[in-house]
């Protein structure tokens, strides 16, 4: 079926073939009636052989535009109907001519790179609406996300692959950098305010207190006891220790800090030579991923994080909705206040369509070539000639023209130089 554009250039060939043809049959008449007057009027001898070079010339420009389309008068005349015939060569020819030049790596990466990827993402999610919009559809779609997931296996694959990295992972060494972390930052003297805290709770509570009056009562002689001597060297040693830990946490400078610094940068440069120590952090590490309750724990992440997102797609102020449409956003805030970032993104987006146009482009070529050659013969053939057919119709207008120049040009050369 032919569009409105395609019928209106089937009128326009067809209305220059006319023409054409016209113009063929009147050489053609003209070349008769100056025969047959050139007796009585010699100077038609010009007339004629002009003429006739322009029948000639028209006739044969005629034959070569109808064989590229089809057969002149239907007659099997080797070498024509060439389109038709050489459908499934013009289609291989096609796809790798649009692979090599088209598809090449140099002019696909000049074009994207006069593309503003950055641009166009953030005046996408610049629009509120669109933002909105697309963070609601993604919060509907999030438990089919995660049903999917779980029907799919892709969930314990998962959790397989977190828990194979886990074992590879050596954790000493994460261990060891976090206790630098806190030397270099100071955050281990909150580590010592911490048991401080601790030991002061623990020393006010009299049921620790109780326990450890009694503990030193066994350690004294009886005599002592009588007198009650435990309680008042109990008093004596809470108020000394009480005083003492009150004085560590007033001054940052206190001897017992030095002495704890001194003793925890000691204690990390010999466990970072320990291979006992490695060997039981990764030993504790085993155990801890062997225990069955944490595959319990893992299921009920999972089910609540199922469970959650099912509520928040059905309630009417789903809160991933917001959160990713305010992420949304930022990401369009980041990208307009960021020109490196956008460089860096519509670098990486030219990367990413050249490797894929790259590994495609083949496909691509088959594609159009299985097209072309799958496309009806006769509907090919009308297409073409409807496309470039009216100017073809111009070379037989140019055959004639340049043919009957050709022979008046010779017929003067034969009779007024050559004398024949």
């Amino acid at each position: 079926m032919l569009n409105p554009e395609e019928r209106r250039k089937l009128y326009e060939l067809r209305r220059v073939k006319l023409l054409a043809t016209l113009a063929l049959a009147l050489c053609v008449v003209v070349l008769i009636v100056a025969k047959l007057l050139e007796p009585r009027f010699p100077w038609l001898a010009y007339v004629a052989a002009f003429a006739e070079a322009a029948a000639i010339g028209g006739l044969a420009d005629w034959y070569a535009v109808v064989a590229l389309f089809r057969r002149p008068l239907g007659l099997p005349i080797p070498h024509t109907a060439i389109i038709p015939r050489n459908q499934d060569r013009i289609a291989e020819n096609l796809g790798a001519f649009i692979e090599e030049n088209f598809l090449a790596p140099a002019p696909v990466e000049a074009k994207l790179r006069e593309l503003d990827f950055a641009g166009e993402m953030i005046a996408w999610l610049s629009d509120r609406d669109k933002t909105e919009a697309l963070a609601r559809f993604v919060a509907r779609l999030a438990p089919q996300m995660l049903a999917a997931m779980e029907e799919s296996g892709l969930k314990d694959f998962a959790a397989e692959r977190v828990a194979i990295q886990l074992r590879k992972t050596e954790i000493a060494p994460l261990a060891l950098e976090l206790a630098e972390g806190l030397a270099e930052g100071g955050r281990h003297q909150k580590l010592l305010d911490g048991v401080i805290e601790a030991l002061q709770r623990f020393l006010a509570d009299e049921a620790a207190v109780e326990a450890i009056r009694r503990r030193v009562a066994e350690e004294l002689p009886t005599v002592l006891n009588i007198f009650r001597a435990d309680a008042l060297i109990l008093r004596r040693i809470l108020k000394t220790a009480g005083a003492l830990m009150e004085e560590v946490k007033a001054d940052p400078e206190h001897a017992l800090r030095q002495e704890f610094e001194v003793f925890f940068r000691a204690y990390i440069r010999r466990v970072k030579r320990s291979r006992t120590f490695r060997a039981r952090i990764e030993a504790a590490k085993e155990t801890f991923l062997a225990r069955p309750e944490l595959a319990q724990i893992a299921d009920q992440l999972w089910a609540a994080l199922r469970a959650f997102a099912e509520k928040d797609a059905a309630s009417e102020s789903s809160q991933i909705a917001e959160r990713l449409a305010a992420l949304l956003t930022d990401m369009a805030r980041a990208l307009r206040d960021e020109p490196k970032l956008r460089a860096d993104v519509n670098a990486g987006m030219v990367s990413a369509l050249s490797a894929f146009v790259a590994a495609q482009k083949a496909a691509i070529g088959r594609f159009i070539a299985e097209q072309v050659k799958g496309w009806d013969l006769a509907q090919l053939t009308l297409l073409i000639e409807a496309n470039i057919g009216r100017d073809l119709q111009y070379i037989r207008f140019n055959g004639m023209l340049i043919g009957g120049l050709a022979g008046l040009t010779l017929h003067i050369l034969l009779v007024h130089v050559f004398g024949i």
